[in-house]
Order: C-alpha cells, then structure tokens, then sequence
C-alpha cells in the first residue's frame, strides 16, 4: 500500500466535507496524532484504524485502499439511484454517481398536478442549472422572473438567484435538471 498516497486520500475526502483534523478525529474515534501521521504518509494504521477514519468520513473502506484509476468510470445502477419522496407529494431521482470534486448533479423530478415544490435559495456564484420538460407543464420563478415551460421545452439559468419550481396544471409534471453547482447553498425558503 503507498502510504503518501492513502494519506492525500484520507486528506483530500476530510478538507472535501470541510472537516478540520480534529474533527474527524472526534468522528471516527482515532487520535488526532495517528491521523496527521496516516494523512502525512508516516504511519501504515491497521485495518481497523482505517475502517474508522472510512467511518468518520462516512465512506466505505474500500474507497481509501482502492486505486483512484478505478474512480475515473464511476457507474450507477438504477437500483442504486436515490429517489427522495418529498412533503407535497413530489418525488426526484439522483440519477449521476457520486464523484468526488465533481460538482454535478443530473436529477429526474415528478410533480404532482397543483404541487408547489417550494423556492430554493441561490447557489453559490458560478453555479449552472439546466432544465428540460418532457411531459406536463412547469411553472419556474427565476429571482423576480416567472417562466413557462411546456414538454420540450428547456432553460438554463445562473443558479446563484433564488428558484422555484411548481405544477400548477392537471397533470404530472416531469422534467431533468443537469446543475453545475458550486458550493454552499443559501437555505430553502419555502
């Protein structure tokens, strides 16, 4: 096992999720000291040590010891995608892997006749959405702006300004968001 190359590993998941030294530490119950020394490359830790760093950093274990190559095709199954049921009745479906340091999402959504599926604070500066309507009709609010798209329909817009999406017709709503996001995100507002 190269062990400079496991401690960029463990160092680059850490700073990812915005977590200090410390606070992995605290997560996965290995010492601060045996940490900086695995992240450093100057410790090999036991299987164990690395199963609760894997832990506190809420990946699998086979993440830190597989070689990064085997990151460069990351496939999804559809077994394997998240499907989020959200209050309202609407649904959404995590379609792409998830990679790290790679900002982007491609989603499936379902709104219900008469849903409201709320108004999403901005994005950070830089961050993109696409969207394109294949059945129904979605009613898009795009900071003071209000857009209609029907099936076939697409629009992209600068995701760093408030945006909602709703149904307000009698029949399902589907459509596909491709985003480009850049971190944080401003809460939901409705």
């Amino acid at each position: 096992m190269d062990l400079l190359a496991l401690g960029k590993r463990v160092q680059a998941l850490r700073v990812e999720r915005g977590m200090t030294l410390q606070g992995l530490a605290e997560r996965s119950s290995v010492s601060l000291s045996m940490l900086s020394s695995v992240e450093r490359g100057e410790k090999a830790p036991t299987v164990v040590v690395l199963d609760r760093i894997a832990g506190g950093l809420g990946v699998r274990l086979a993440r830190l010891i597989e070689d990064p190559e085997t990151q460069r095709i990351v496939v999804r199954r559809a077994d394997q995608q998240d499907v989020v049921h959200e209050p309202g009745g609407w649904r959404r479906t995590i379609l792409t892997p998830v990679v790290p340091g790679v900002n982007f999402e491609w989603i499936s959504v379902t709104l219900p006749p008469g849903c409201e599926a709320g108004t999403y604070g901005p994005w950070a500066a830089g961050s993109h959405e696409f969207i394109v309507v294949t059945g129904g009709v979605l009613a898009m609010t795009i900071g003071e702006r209000e857009v209609e798209l029907a099936a076939g329909d697409s629009v992209y817009l600068a995701a760093d300004v408030p945006h909602g999406y709703a149904n307000r017709g009698g029949a399902d709503c589907h459509y596909f968001v491709a985003a480009l996001i850049m971190r944080p995100r401003s809460s939901r507002t409705s």
